[in-house]
């Protein structure tokens, strides 16, 4: 039996996606559907369903993500966008485009799941060395690292004539989503499986190393898995939708502030809220220019820095 919590969470849902189905330049109504209107069921099934399942895979799989990355590096702060592994991500796109030209979307994925494993466990090795881990100190650390690393991608984009592509990237955009092209996207659902399963161990990790061992946890199996569930699902994103900021880092946080720190509890609310969220945005950005579309990731970083900065102050003020 439903709770009205769960009931209220199902009809905002609904309604959202309801919204994000018939909205849109060319009009598609219900009733045309059922009526056996082959134009209208074309646009339905070849971009606005796609589309939708796009937007709930990734705000269901970034938000995990940045859960995940926040119990393995023991800092609220920490998120895909502000450890390196989005821009990780990035960079094995980039390189990609030069070393394996018009290859399969799969063989693509590997590269940048590669370069984000890399390079988030390069991070996370150096936040082991780190004896002062001040709850501001790490995101700053991370972002200058992830700068480091898009400063590098931007280099190698202009000696090979890529920044124009690699720009479409780095903002992110769900109009471009169609049938055959986002289905990569659905690695979300293993890793929010595997990521709920391991739930309890994560929240083990994140006490610290010496409580994980002292209870006969493999701390750094359990750190890799974090680290490899974080970039499939960063990787994936990455590839079909663009750079999405801030997401991995505001959602956790807003849930676990209302619902507490228990991992297995809050997995499910934070990938609820992760899609609400990204729906929300991206029904805001074809609404504010219509018929114009205006990218979610502008939006997701308004409201992502301001609330970044609330977290920020508010930390300093519970300190």
């Amino acid at each position: 039996m439903f709770s009205f919590q769960s009931l209220s969470a199902v009809v905002l849902l609904a309604c959202l996606a309801f919204t994000s189905l018939v909205l849109g330049v060319a009009d598609v109504s219900i009733a045309g559907l059922f009526q056996g209107d082959e134009h209208a069921y074309t646009i339905f099934v070849v971009s606005r369903l796609p589309r939708l399942i796009a937007i709930i895979l990734a705000g269901a799989g970034l938000s995990v993500a940045g859960l995940i990355m926040q119990q393995i590096v023991q800092n609220r702060f920490a998120s895909p966008s502000t450890v390196g592994t989005i821009d990780c991500a990035l960079f094995g796109y980039v390189m990609g485009l030069i070393f394996l030209g018009g290859a399969s979307q799969w063989a693509h994925l590997g590269f940048i799941f590669t370069f984000s494993v890399a390079g988030t466990l390069l991070f996370v090795q150096f936040l082991q060395r780190l004896k002062f881990k001040n709850a501001v100190l790490v995101p700053l650390i991370g972002i200058m690292y992830g700068n480091v690393i898009s400063a590098l991608t931007t280099f190698i984009a202009y000696k090979f004539d890529l920044v124009q592509t690699m720009s479409s990237w780095t903002t992110a955009n769900f109009a471009s989503v169609l049938q055959g092209n986002y289905e990569i996207l659905y690695l979300a659902i293993p890793a929010c499986l595997l990521a709920y399963f391991f739930a309890q161990q994560f929240s083990a990790a994140s006490v610290g190393e010496s409580f994980a061992k002292n209870i006969g946890l493999n701390y750094q199996k359990i750190v890799f898995i974090g680290v490899m569930l974080v970039a499939v699902s960063s990787s994936a994103v990455v590839m079909i939708v663009g750079v999405i900021p801030f997401l991995g880092l505001i959602v956790p946080n807003v849930v676990s502030l209302f619902m507490g720190d228990n991992m297995k509890r809050i997995l499910p609310w934070t990938a609820y809220w992760g899609v609400v969220l990204v729906l929300a945005c991206d029904i805001l950005g074809r609404v504010i220019i219509f018929p114009y579309e205006m990218p979610i990731s502008m939006i997701i970083s308004i409201f992502g820095g301001a609330l970044f900065i609330y977290l920020v102050l508010r930390d300093r003020a519970n300190a």
